[in-house]
């Protein structure tokens, strides 16, 4: 198995396991610092695996989730984050239709992420997400990520129906 693509199944595997532990988190704060370790570990996975729509929507969400973090995402700041997202995102997509995938799913949650407080809307927009990721994942060949994504789909929706009100 080449190099890059233990790398990146590495760095992938790591940011699926912040993931994870952001779903089981009881509020936006906290859900939010643990999509930014996703985040930071999925620039270093798609720059491993030559997937640079992804690594650009990695890039721009890592911005959201931290002003996120801190409360100062504004109308504003979201509207150009999604621009940002969506405008460079298309421009490095070398996987055509696959590539879509991870713009798609940025431009939903980052409206998810400024319209919502609410954990179990983030926990639903985060199951949509994570199953796109998943198949843009398995295309480019990160199997561990893949399935992670899958089991992700699944436990965040468990967190769903735990946390339900």
């Amino acid at each position: 198995m080449p190099t890059y693509l233990i790398l990146g199944n590495i760095f992938s595997f790591c940011a699926v396991v912040c993931i994870a532990i952001s779903a089981a988190q009881k509020n936006k704060k906290d859900f939010m610092y643990w999509q930014i370790g996703d985040t930071i570990f999925g620039i270093f996975a798609t720059i491993s695996l030559s997937a640079y729509a992804a690594l650009i929507i990695n890039s721009v969400d890592l911005i959201r989730n931290i002003c996120s973090y801190k409360n100062t995402l504004t109308k504003r700041l979201t509207f150009i984050i999604l621009i940002l997202g969506v405008i460079f995102g298309l421009y490095a997509n070398n996987l055509a239709i696959i590539g879509i995938l991870p713009i798609v799913a940025s431009a939903g949650y980052t409206i998810c992420v400024y319209l919502t407080k609410n954990d179990q809307q983030m926990r639903w927009a985060l199951v949509v997400t994570t199953f796109l990721w998943f198949i843009h994942n398995f295309y480019i060949q990160s199997y561990p990520s893949a399935a992670s994504n899958f089991f992700l789909s699944f436990w965040t929706l468990f967190q769903i129906f735990k946390n339900r009100k």
